[in-house]
């Protein structure tokens, strides 16, 4: 008997993800974290409107959510002063970086992004027979003129861009991006990936211009808005892009709890203030924690810090796993020399009290 005949391309294929979540590392381990501050969710959590929401939707959770996101999609319309037709909503941004690649890269197509930026990214080009074409970072940034260059090099079809960066949490600003969009090549999308921009500074994020057919960004609940676990993210750009989402997208993708709990944060603006302010007062936390240690804070625009171990990949990895042995979930950029770094997720105080009793033990054992 024969079993399933895989295509060449999905057999050729690792059958793994592009991280360990902790759940994983949980179980593995046999006990849970103290501190889960590894994975760039915020421990703060939704807002209590949205709470109320999750519950008074849970008795519809029977129903399919809407396909056309309808409510959801004229909020963040009206919000952001676009037209409906400008923004489509999907299961992340994750789910979103799918569907775009499915649209335009196909067997051998090229591709551009940096050495060691977003793995899930890399993954869906992966799954569409993409060749990827990588640019080493510049100073722990996104080197987006670079970027560009390269993609016109290899008549790419999609560059890859994340402003603010994850992992490093580096950024550009806005008046540097917009002179480097000029320089899209001709037949290339720019993908903008702005899923930390809410706790970005002012000035971070360029203008929106939905007239530009070569620019798409996107934009998620998972971060400011604490909503990690509803997987609710959307895109912004030209009509004619967004429409063509509909010919590959998961139409019940949504679920209807999902798609009350955005509407619910977005609405919810004075507690999504008062996030980004326990964001910005943990970052300092967490850099405050990391000199006492001797280590050195990168400046942040996410809600998160990667703190350069002052080694090599080699140290900061056995750091990591010092920690986790130590009950704390940390992660790491993978990428020399970005991986010098461990990557550390803003959170309540509780954690990371645990965080800055673990750390010097951590580093203590292993220099």
């Amino acid at each position: 008997m024969t079993g399933p005949r895989y295509t060449p391309l999905a057999a050729s294929l690792p059958a793994t993800v592009p991280f360990v979540g902790p759940e994983a590392q949980e179980r593995a381990r046999g006990r849970p974290f103290a501190a889960r501050i590894g994975a760039n969710e915020s421990g703060f959590g939704p807002a209590p409107s949205v709470i109320d929401a999750i519950a008074e939707a849970a008795s519809g959770a029977w129903m399919y959510g809407d396909p056309e996101n309808h409510d959801l999609t004229q909020a963040l319309a009206t919000h952001h002063g676009v037209a409906a037709d400008n923004i489509m909503v999907g299961e992340g941004i994750d789910g979103l970086l799918g569907y775009l690649v499915r649209l335009v890269v196909g067997p051998g197509d090229a591709v551009v992004t940096s050495d060691g930026a977003y793995p899930t990214f890399n993954y869906h080009v992966a799954g569409f027979d993409g060749t990827l074409h990588k640019v080493p970072y510049r100073d722990d940034h996104e080197d987006l003129p670079a970027l560009l260059a390269r993609a016109a090099e290899v008549d790419a079809k999609l560059v890859y861009f994340s402003n603010p960066d994850n992992p490093m949490g580096t950024w550009h600003c806005a008046e540097a991006i917009t002179q480097a969009i000029e320089g899209i090549p001709e037949g290339c999308v720019l993908l903008l990936d702005e899923a930390y921009v809410e706790l970005a500074p002012e000035g971070t994020a360029p203008p929106l211009d939905v007239a530009n057919e070569r620019v798409i960004r996107m934009r998620t609940f998972s971060k400011a808005h604490g909503l990690a676990g509803m997987r609710v993210g959307y895109a912004i750009g030209h009509s004619e892009l967004i429409r063509a989402f509909n010919k590959v997208r998961n139409h019940f993708g949504m679920s209807r709890v999902s798609q009350q709990a955005a509407l619910a944060s977005l609405v919810d603006q004075s507690h999504l203030q008062k996030t980004i302010a326990r964001v910005a007062a943990a970052r300092e936390r967490i850099a405050g924690i990391a000199r006492a240690n001797g280590l050195t804070p990168l400046p942040s625009a996410t809600n998160f810090v990667t703190l350069d171990c002052g080694r090599d990949g080699k140290f900061a990895r056995a750091l990591l796993q010092e920690l986790i042995s130590r009950d704390v979930f940390v992660r790491m950029p993978f990428v020399a020399p970005q991986d010098r770094c461990i990557r550390v997720s803003c959170a309540p105080e509780e954690e990371l009290a645990v965080f800055e009793q673990a750390l010097p033990l951590a580093l203590a054992s292993i220099t």
